[in-house]
């Protein structure tokens, strides 16, 4: 079985897609506003190479880390989540959520196991924020790199307190719910 599938890969490289259009939305105007109506390659480029890397190693940290304990896992599209993200979009919601897609395990997880599993995405989230902020901080940048690193640090930043929260199906829940039975089990 190979480690990734031809539909994984064309499943993230739709969801890549998808989130980079909600996200094109955020970046600064750099044409006057008369384009507006036409679609914007560029910023759709820029906002995919900002914004997905987020998303998609998140996920695919989950299924490594479900594969190095033996289990079977396989990255899913989430039509609802896709269809509710552009969906908010287009109505200018002020409140985004991403819930593209998901990693399917089967196998049975020791609780420390399933832990690690959980804390894999968001970690990944973790570290780009972190990363981000660091290299922000030291490095000599340009204006373009600048930028990029800061939606980078800010967009990982509020994926990993998102994706932390402990309510289910959050991996936040899987988390907490993991090392309260370690500690309390």
């Amino acid at each position: 079985m190979p480690l990734i599938s031809i539909t994984e890969i064309i499943n993230l490289l739709i969801v890549t897609a998808v989130v980079g259009y909600i996200f094109m939305g955020i970046l600064p105007r750099t044409r006057p506003l008369y384009f507006h109506r036409r679609f914007d390659w560029n910023a759709f480029k820029f906002a995919c190479l900002v914004s997905a890397p987020g998303i998609i190693i998140h996920e695919l940290a989950h299924k490594f880390v479900a594969i190095y304990y033996g289990l079977q896992a396989a990255f899913s599209i989430l039509p609802f989540g896709l269809f509710l993200s552009v969906f908010l979009k287009l109505i200018n919601s002020p409140f985004i959520l991403i819930a593209p897609g998901y990693v399917g395990i089967s196998g049975d997880a020791a609780i420390l196991e399933s832990t690690f599993i959980a804390f894999a995405g968001p970690f990944t989230n973790l570290v780009l924020w972190l990363g981000s902020s660091l290299i922000l901080n030291r490095a000599s940048l340009t204006k373009k790199q600048a930028i990029a690193l800061y939606l980078t640090k800010q967009i990982n930043m509020w994926l990993f307190i998102f994706n932390m929260i402990p309510i289910p199906p959050l991996d936040g829940s899987k988390v907490f719910y993991g090392l309260f039975r370690i500690i309390f089990g």
